[in-house]
């Protein structure tokens, strides 16, 4: 982790704060526009739209006044020793006196608390408050007092909501549409004292923002002050019935001296405001790293218990997140040093990573490690190896990973290296492990290391491996930098390293996919919602009408109702041709026999038509009819689809398919809006990725082809939301390329 911010480092610069809907100016759908609900009461400007119905920028909440109000009233204040609030009550009163706040005791049972004078009720408080900070048992009946005094901001601490199950969510649901009638904004309740903490102020540079769901789980991020790592805000969002991870993550977002933000997130009340919000971190370049529970059922249903948290489906969190650069870690250490590292770091000059160690072995492994994780190790030109050979024997590897043998490190040759190293125009970052200490090898190296690191403008990094960590090397050389990120593991520092050149690279190139989401409904919409059937599966042949109003390719077929006309239909599809039973209860047809493949005549089409039609009598399976339908034979099988996710409503998947999306479950989920590039992407994860560029022989797949249907079902599941509650392409046949994508089979489910 990075030492003390006393020092030169500089950060990405952003504009300055904004508190408006968007960065641009926003443009109104059908002439409609809503307020929006800040902490000054005020109305912001008109809400962009999706077709949908969706807004397409983030509100951001004027927390200004929450963070630092200018009075404070505590509501339930004591000064009796033993009791719980009177803890609370002198807390609040130091933290207060920090930013300059009158605070005002609110008790009818005292005439003073800690020699204040105390206010027997919110109605009685001598000037309009900010902040209310509610230390009572239920929040509910103090709402409407504090809307009529018209207080901006309240905190409610107590528990027994959303966390205990149904009787618990009902009050909180209560709690929640009180605040949404007073105008106020609630943080909490089942929150803590973690926003009023103490902050150092001696420390100067970009800083963390915390958001948690879990005060405890914040405590490493906050404990980074220690080492000199500055902490700006701390956002304990607890049951979320009303201030969100998403609100605090839009404020943070603008704020200028926030470096970047860390969160520990449980379960998102709302999956479109959080991408909203990330989006909004992600035009400003701010970089957001977050700890997402919920991976395994067991974790999920901690969540549920501990906040009231629904998960969400973890591979959607995972997509959303991925597709607005949200980096995503899985340990509190690993939140901590990543999020301090993009915090402070400068904009990386060149992605090339260069190792450098003491020890050959130490090196080996670190690049092992590193190049598995997808850092790139260029090797250093012969120009480069020859000059460093000036000080390094010529027998020792120089390449990348350098090993300098120990003894140049000792003396004037170790500053020579690195620099020689930093020198290198395609190095960006230059890692250094140190296993453990060796004076004076290592405190030598840690000094020029650190020398080095102040007349460079590209990221120095060491590992100090040692468990101790009260070396002076350590504690007071490494740590008093501002310009050497200091990790303790090899993993952490890979993690961290990968992630801040992968979100450099990411919001260099970012166009925000809410820009460019549809905000009138297509004609295709039209002709897709007469189709529609609620509360229904549509039969295949009415799917794929679906699927051609979205202008998305289907087989020359044809629905015929008698074995004469099956025969005439193949005619004129032309043979050979396949035949299958439609019918809209008919989900798995080939496990039924309700297939048939590779006919080439006349009487093979009128005996698969009785054997069909037989087959559906037998299993009381209603038809409307036998699909006679062009044989599609070479191509890539792959499967696109619609889902709809509790938190994040529509998803679109895309993978392998036919029977392989049973079998390798190769698929990757995408969360609309996104874009063109988007697409490739997901398409990229893909384990199977490479059949698209065609093996043993065969010819690479239409890929632009694949991308376009994704985005047409992207649209579909846009326009038609909560019309479409499940469509499924499969398989979609990739043809080679320049031919197409043809859907061969689809089932879509009316809600």
């Amino acid at each position: 982790m990075l030492g003390s911010t006393h020092g030169t480092l500089t950060t990405h610069s952003r504009p300055a704060r904004v508190v408006a809907c968007g960065e641009q100016p926003p443009h109104i759908v059908h002439g409609m526009s809503e307020p929006h609900r800040d902490g000054g009461g005020q109305d912001a400007c008109p809400v962009d739209r999706d077709v949908s119905g969706r807004p397409l920028h983030a509100p951001v909440p004027d927390l200004d006044r929450f963070f630092r109000p200018e009075s404070v009233a505590v509501i339930g204040a004591s000064d009796s020793e033993g009791r719980p609030n009177t803890g609370i009550t002198r807390q609040l009163i130091a933290w207060a006196e920090r930013v300059g706040a009158r605070l005002h005791p609110v008790n009818p049972g005292r005439a003073q608390v800690f020699g204040q004078p105390c206010h027997a009720s919110v109605a009685d408080l001598p000037e309009p408050v900010d902040l209310a900070v509610l230390l009572v048992g239920d929040p509910l009946p103090v709402i409407e007092q504090l809307a009529e005094a018209k207080v901006k901001f309240a905190v409610a601490f107590a528990s027994g909501f959303a966390e205990t199950g149904e009787r618990g969510a009902a009050a909180q649901e209560r709690l929640a549409e009180a605040v949404a009638r007073s105008g106020l904004r609630l943080l909490g309740p089942n929150t803590n004292l973690n926003a009023f903490e103490k902050f150092r102020t001696d420390l100067d540079g970009p800083a963390i923002a915390l958001i948690t769901q879990s005060g405890h789980q914040g405590r490493p991020v906050f404990s980074l002050q220690e080492l000199g790592i500055r902490l700006s805000h701390w956002a304990p969002t607890g049951n979320e019935a009303d201030l969100e991870t998403a609100d605090f993550l839009s404020y943070f977002a603008t704020r200028p001296e926030v470096g970047a933000i860390a969160a520990y997130v449980e379960g998102l009340k709302d999956g479109r405001s959080f991408l909203l919000a990330a989006d909004r971190a992600a035009r400003h370049k701010v970089p957001v790293v977050a700890v997402k529970v919920g991976r395994t059922e067991t974790g999920a249903r901690t969540a549920a218990s501990h906040t009231g948290k629904l998960t969400g489906a973890d591979e959607v969190v995972d997509a959303a997140m991925r597709q607005f650069g949200v980096i995503r870690v899985d340990g509190l250490d690993e939140l901590q040093d990543t999020a301090a590292l993009l915090a402070r770091a400068r904009k990386p000059t060149a992605e090339g990573v260069a190792v450098y160690s003491i020890s050959g072995g130490t090196g080996a492994h670190f690049a092992d490690l590193a190049t598995a994780a997808g850092l790139r190790l260029p090797t250093l030109g012969p120009a480069k190896q020859a000059e460093l050979h000036q000080w390094i024997p010529e027998y020792l590897h120089v390449a990348n990973p350098v090993d300098n043998g120990g003894h140049p490190v000792g003396d004037w040759r170790g500053r020579k290296i690195l620099d020689a190293i930093l020198a290198d125009p395609a190095i960006g970052v230059l890692i250094c492990p140190i296993t453990g200490p060796f004076p004076p090898m290592s405190d030598k190296l840690a000094q020029d290391l650190v020398d080095a690191a102040e007349q460079t403008d590209k990221l120095v990094c060491v590992v100090w491996g040692s468990p101790v960590g009260t070396e002076d090397a350590y504690r007071r050389t490494l740590l008093g930098s501002s310009r050497v990120a200091t990790f303790r593991t090899f993993a952490n520092c890979i993690t961290a390293v990968r992630a801040y050149l992968d979100h450099h690279r990411f919001v260099d190139g970012y166009r925000s996919p809410f820009d460019d989401a549809p905000r009138v409904l297509s004609p295709s919409a039209r002709k897709a919602q007469a189709l529609m059937r609620p509360g229904q599966q549509l039969s295949e042949h009415a799917a794929k009408q679906l699927l051609r109003a979205y202008g998305i390719r289907v087989p020359r077929e044809q629905l015929v109702t008698s074995a004469a006309a099956a025969v005439r239909a193949a005619s004129l599809v032309g043979y050979p041709v396949v035949m299958k039973a439609s019918g809209p209860q008919l989900a798995h047809k080939t496990e039924l026999g309700l297939v048939k493949v590779q006919l080439t005549s006349a009487s093979q089409v009128r005996d698969a038509y009785r054997e069909l039609t037989d087959i559906a009598r037998y299993e009381d399976v209603p038809l409307d009819g036998v699909l006679v339908c062009q044989m599609i034979e070479r191509g890539v099988e792959m499967v696109v689809g619609v889902t709809r996710d509790n938190t994040f409503g529509p998803t679109v998947t895309v993978g392998l398919g036919g029977v392989l999306v049973e079998v390798l479950r190769d698929v990757v989920v995408g969360v609309p809006p996104f874009g063109e590039d988007q697409a490739r992407a997901m398409l990229d994860e893909l384990r199977g990725r490479a059949l698209l560029d065609g093996v043993r022989g065969a010819p690479p797949a239409d890929l632009d082809a694949l991308v376009e249907t994704v985005l047409r079902v992207q649209r579909m599941a846009l326009e038609l939301g909560d019309d479409l509650a499940e469509l499924d392409i499969n398989p979609l046949v990739v043809l080679p390329r320049g031919q197409g994508a043809v859907a061969l089979d689809a089932l879509a489910v009316c809600p």
